[in-house]
C-alpha cells in the first residue's frame, strides 16, 4: 500500500501547485543526496497502484542516526528548497523524522557557520514541517486503527491458511503456522479470528501457567468431536508468562510428544510483506496521502509533527510523539510483565479482537453453561454475500455461550414459513469462517405474504428472538415484521439485523459484510484489465459493476484501481460530462500513459447504458483509442471472504447476539418474552467511529425506498479524491479532513471499521 500513498502525495501535491520530490532509499538517500532526490511529475507515479513494496525504495540508515548525517541531509534539502517532508514508515522512521525537525534550526545555523549556506537561506528555510503515515504490516502503532500494509499482510496469511486447511482436512493433520510480529500480535490474533484457529500465541497475552496441558486437552477434544484438522497460530515474538519465547518448533514438539498427532510447521516469513496491495490498503493509503498533503499545507512552526491515520472510518491527525510514546509504553508494559496493561494500551480494537477470539474459540463444558431457556433463530435474507457464514458462526457460538438454544432457518423468510428450521450446535459451524456465499441458504423473499405461517413457526418452535443477517431485504423484512406486531403477538420479541450485502446500501451503516470482498474482486479484475490495456496501448476499458442503485462499488473500485472515471446514480451526469471524459482520455493518450479505465454502476442511468457509453467512446475516440467493455456480474458475490469481511462479520454478529441476550432479560415478564417497543427491533451498524444499535423505524426517514439506498452516504465525500488522482480539476472539500487530536483522548468507544 506504500505505493498508493506515494502516488496520492505526488498527485495531490501537484494538484495544489507544489513541487514534489522523491527521496530514494529512505534516509540514506537524503544523506547521500545527488540523484537520490529527484523532482517528479504526474506520470512518474502511473501504474504503481497495484505494485507491492515501494517504488522509491527504503533502507535502514546508520548515518542518519549521527548528527553529521543529519547535517548533510539538511544541506541536501535546503539546496533544493525542500521544507516539507512526508515520511512513510514505522515508529523508528517517524521518531527519526521528529528529531530531525527539532534539530533543524540548529543544523541550518551550523551549515551557515561552515559557510555552506548563506544567512538568507537560514531565514528563508527556517522551519521544517513533517507529516507521517504509518506503513507497517504489524499494525503496531498506537493511535492508528489500521496501518498501511496490514490488510494486505492478512490477505497473504488467510490465502495460506485456506490452502493449508484443505490439505490438513484430507490428512487429519495439525498445522502450526508462524506469522510475523516480533513485538505485536495483531496479525496472529486477527488471522486466528479469521480462520477459527484452535489456539493462538501472541506477545501481549501470554498463556497461563500450565498452558501445555490445557492446549493438548483442547486439541484432543476437538479431534474427538470429529474435527479433522487443528490450526495453531504463533506470532514470531510469542512468549510465556516468564517472558521466555514460545517457538513454533516447541509447540510442534509438544503436540507430537503428548498427543502423537501428525504435525507440520509452516513459517510464512516474508510472503506476508509481498504481493499486490488489497483494495482496503489502496483506499486507506490514498486517503492518507491526500490528508498528509493537506496537513503539510496547514502546518505552522507551532503545530507538532503529526501522523495522519484512520479512526474507525474517520481521518484523524495525531501528534507524532504522543503516538510513539504510547507505542513504547506497550513494549515497556510487556517487558515488565504487565500484560493486561499492554493489551489495553494497544487500543480498543485490539482488545475487542482478543475478547471475541476467546469467546468463540473455547467451548465451555455443557455443565458450566448457563441455561436461559430462550430460543433464538438466525437467518440469512437477500443475495449471498461473502462473510455471512462467519457472522452465523459467531452468532451461534456466542448464543450458546450465553445459554440460549440457537435455531438455524434455511432459505430466509420463505424457508421460515415452510418450517425449514432446526437447532444448530457449536460444532455444526466449525470451519465456516472461510466459506463464501451462504451455507444456510438465502432468499430475497419478504415476509409480508407469509406472516401467518411465520408466526405459526415461531409459536411451534417457541422462538424468543430473531437475528437476521442480510441486505436491504432484511431491513425491509424487519420493518414488515415490526408493523405486524399489532396483529401477531409472536413478533413481539427482540429482533436485530446485521448488514450483509455486496452493494453496501443498507441505511444506518457505513459498511456491510461482503462489500470488501466484492471490492477486492473488482480491483483484481481491473488490475488484470489494465495490464491487458497497457500491452495493446491506446485502449479504454468500460467496466460495469454491481450495486443496484448504490455507487459504492463503482466509486471505491475506481479509487482502488486508479480509474479515469466512475459513473454512479448518486451523482447525475449528462452528455456534456461524457464528452468531457472522452476529451480527457484523448489528452491522456498523448502522454506516456496510453490506457484508460472507466467504471459504471449497473443502474447509474437507464439511458446511458454500458453499451451506450461503450459505443459513444468508440465513436468519439476513433483514431485515438479503441474500446472494450466488460460486465463483471455475479463473480462479485462469490469467492472466499476477505479478512476484513470475516472479522467484521464475526465481531458485529457477536455484539448483536449479546444485545439479544440483554433485551431478552429486559423483556421477560411473567414467564414469557414480550417486546413491542421500537427499540426492540434494531439494526447494528458501523457509524464513523463506533458500532451503534438503531431502531429500524427511525432509519425510515434516512432511506430512499424507491432506489433502495440511504439518502446520505459517507463515501460520496471521497468522489473528488478519485477525480483529483485522475487529473480532473475539482474542488476538494477539506471540512472532513482530520483535526489534530490527542492520543490519550481518542474516544474510548472507537470501534474499528478497520479490522
Amino acid at each position: 500500500g506504500m505505493n498508493a500513498a506515494v502516488r496520492a502525495v505526488v498527485r495531490m501535491g501537484i494538484y495544489v501547485n507544489a513541487k514534489v520530490y522523491f527521496i530514494y532509499e529512505g534516509y540514506q538517500g537524503m544523506v547521500d543526496g545527488g540523484d537520490n532526490i529527484v523532482e517528479v511529475s504526474w506520470e512518474s507515479v502511473s501504474s504503481i497502484l497495484q505494485v507491492g513494496g515501494t517504488v522509491i525504495g527504503s533502507a535502514r540508515c546508520k548515518s542518519f542516526r549521527t548528527r553529521e548525517g543529519r547535517l548533510q541531509a539538511a544541506l541536501n534539502l535546503v539546496r533544493r528548497g525542500i521544507t516539507n517532508l512526508c515520511v512513510i514508515g514505522g515508529d523508528g522512521s517517524l521518531t527519526g523524522a521528529n528529531l530531525f525537525r527539532e534539530e533543524w534550526s540548529g543544523l541550518l545555523e551550523e551549515l551557515a557557520q561552515k559557510g555552506k549556506i548563506d544567512a538568507e537561506a537560514v531565514k528563508k528555510y527556517a522551519y521544517l514541517n513533517i507529516v507521517g503515515m504509518v506503513g507497517s504490516i504489524d499494525n503496531d502503532f498506537c493511535g492508528t486503527d489500521m496501518t498501511i500494509g496490514t490488510d494486505s499482510a492478512l490477505h497473504r496469511i488467510i490465502e495460506v491458511v485456506d490452502a493449508i486447511m484443505t490439505t490438513a482436512q484430507s490428512h487429519q493433520r495439525t498445522f502450526v503456522l508462524e506469522v510475523m510480529g516480533r513485538h505485536c500480535g495483531y496479525l496472529a490474533l486477527v488471522s486466528a479470528l479469521a480462520c477459527g484457529a484452535d489456539w493462538v500465541f501472541i506477545p501481549e497475552y501470554p498463556p497461563e501457567e500450565g498452558w501445555e496441558d490445557t492446549m493438548c486437552v483442547k486439541l484432543s477434544e476437538n479431534r474427538a468431536r470429529k474435527k479433522r484438522l487443528n490450526i495453531i497460530i504463533v506470532a514470531e515474538g510469542a512468549i510465556d508468562c516468564h517472558n521466555k519465547p514460545i517457538t513454533s518448533e516447541k509447540v510442534k514438539d509438544l503436540v507430537v510428544q503428548r498427543l502423537g498427532f501428525d504435525t507440520r510447521v509452516t513459517i510464512l516469513g516474508h510472503v506476508q510483506r509481498g504481493g499486490t496491495p488489497s483494495a482496503f490498503d489502496r483506499i486507506l493509503a490514498s486517503r492518507m496521502g491526500v490528508e498528509a498533503v493537506l496537513a503539510l499545507l496547514e502546518a505552522t512552526p507551532d503545530t507538532p509533527a503529526c501522523v495522519v491515520s484512520l479512526s474507525g472510518n474517520q481521518a484523524v491527525r495525531l501528534p507524532l510523539m504522543e503516538c510513539v510514546q504510547m507505542t513504547q509504553e506497550v513494549q515497556k508494559a510487556m517487558d515488565e510483565g504487565r500484560f493486561l496493561e499492554a493489551v489495553r494500551l494497544r487500543g480498543r480494537s485490539f482488545e475487542n479482537n482478543l475478547n471475541t477470539y476467546k469467546l468463540l474459540s473455547n467451548k465451555r463444558p455443557d455443565a458450566e453453561l448457563p441455561k436461559t431457556n430462550f430460543n433464538v433463530a438466525v437467518l440469512n435474507v437477500g443475495a449471498p454475500a461473502a462473510g455471512m457464514n462467519a457472522a452465523v458462526r459467531a452468532a451461534v457460538r456466542v448464543g450458546i455461550t450465553e445459554g440460549h438454544k440457537i435455531f438455524a432457518v434455511i432459505d430466509g423468510f420463505e424457508g421460515f414459513a415452510r418450517g425449514k428450521i432446526k437447532e444448530i450446535s457449536w460444532g455444526d459451524v466449525g470451519g465456516w469462517t472461510g466459506q463464501g456465499g451462504s451455507i444456510l441458504g438465502t432468499k430475497r423473499t419478504l415476509p409480508a405474504k407469509y406472516l401467518e405461517k411465520i408466526a405459526e413457526q415461531m409459536r411451534t418452535n417457541n422462538i424468543n428472538a430473531l437475528m437476521v443477517i442480510g441486505g436491504f431485504e432484511a431491513y425491509l423484512g424487519l420493518l414488515e415484521l415490526s408493523a405486524a406486531r399489532e396483529k401477531y403477538d409472536e413478533f413481539c420479541v427482540p429482533m436485530v439485523m446485521v448488514p450483509a450485502t455486496v452493494s453496501n446500501n443498507v441505511p444506518g451503516s457505513d459498511f456491510s459484510i461482503g462489500a470488501d470482498t466484492a471490492l477486492n474482486t473488482i480491483t483484481d479484475t481491473c488490475d488484470r484489465i489494465k495490464q491487458s490495456a497497457s500491452g495493446t496501448k491506446r485502449r479504454v476499458f468500460i467496466i460495469e459493476t454491481m450495486g443496484g442503485y448504490c455507487g459504492y462499488l463503482a466509486n471505491m473500485g475506481g479509487l482502488a484501481a486508479g480509474a479515469d472515471a466512475a459513473y454512479i446514480f448518486e451523482e447525475q451526469f449528462d452528455i456534456r460530462e461524457l464528452q468531457a471524459n472522452v476529451e480527457h482520455l484523448t489528452e491522456k493518450m498523448k502522454t506516456s500513459i496510453q490506457r484508460g479505465l472507466v467504471l459504471r454502476n449497473e443502474n447509474c442511468n437507464e439511458n446511458y447504458t454500458t453499451d451506450f457509453i461503450y459505443q459513444l467512446y468508440s465513436e468519439e475516440g476513433k483514431g485515438v483509442f479503441d474500446c472494450r467493455k466488460n460486465v463483471l456480474g455475479h463473480m462479485q458475490q462469490g469467492g472466499a471472504p476477505s479478512p476484513f469481511d470475516r472479522n467484521f462479520g464475526t465481531k458485529i454478529s457477536a455484539k448483536a447476539m449479546q444485545w439479544i441476550s440483554k433485551k431478552l432479560k429486559e423483556t421477560y415478564r411473567k414467564g414469557k418474552v414480550f417486546a413491542n417497543t421500537d427499540d426492540s427491533v434494531c439494526l447494528l451498524g458501523m457509524r464513523r467511529r463506533k458500532l451503534v444499535f438503531q431502531p429500524v423505524v427511525e432509519l425510515k426517514s434516512e432511506t430512499d425506498f424507491v432506489h433502495r439506498i440511504p439518502k446520505e452516504q459517507w463515501w460520496l465525500k471521497l468522489r473528488p479524491l478519485m477525480k483529483i488522482l485522475a487529473k480532473y480539476k475539482t474542488s476538494y472539500d477539506v471540512s472532513d479532513s482530520g483535526q489534530l487530536e490527542h492520543v490519550a483522548m481518542l474516544p474510548k468507544e472507537a470501534e474499528t471499521g478497520a479490522i
